[in-house]
Parts: C-alpha cells; structure tokens; sequence
C-alpha cells in the first residue's frame, strides 16, 4: 500500500514539473519572443513537450503489456480431469 502511494506522488510531482518545462532551443525562443505574441510561444513549446512525452509513452505501453503478458499466473489444466 506505501508503495502504491509512494508511486502516486511521485507521478503528481512528476507531472507538475513537467508542465512548466520550456522546451525551445535558444534561437527558437529568440524568434518567437522578437515577435511579441506570446501564445505562439507557449503553442511551440506545448508542441515540443509533447513530441518528446510520445516515445517515451509508446515505449511504457509496449513494455506493460510485455511484462503483463509473461507474468501472468499459470492456470491449472486438470479441471475436469478427476470426473
């Protein structure tokens, strides 16, 4: 039960600092703030949080159905065997 609580809080920390990341190269960030719109900025900086969250949520997936697929328990065969 600690576990499972110590596996929340650290995914809820995880995930608040992830989202006031700035992703933007220096000239990227030099570009869109010569422009003054400060939307198009964020919007840019979503977009590459997000492109780089993708793999690593594929990889995650993929690898829970791998280990859920050879840890499953093995069911007995001899259920009516004894009739």
């Amino acid at each position: 039960m600690i576990r499972m609580k110590n596996k929340i809080l650290f995914l809820l920390f995880t995930f608040y600092f992830s989202v006031n990341m700035n992703a933007q190269c220096a000239m990227c960030r030099a570009v869109l703030e010569s422009e003054g719109s400060q939307s198009t900025a964020e919007g840019i900086n979503d977009g590459i949080m997000f492109l780089m969250a993708v793999p690593y949520i594929l990889v995650g997936t993929i690898g829970f159905f791998i280990y859920r697929k050879y840890n499953k328990p093995q069911k007995s065969e001899s259920t009516d065997e004894t009739l």
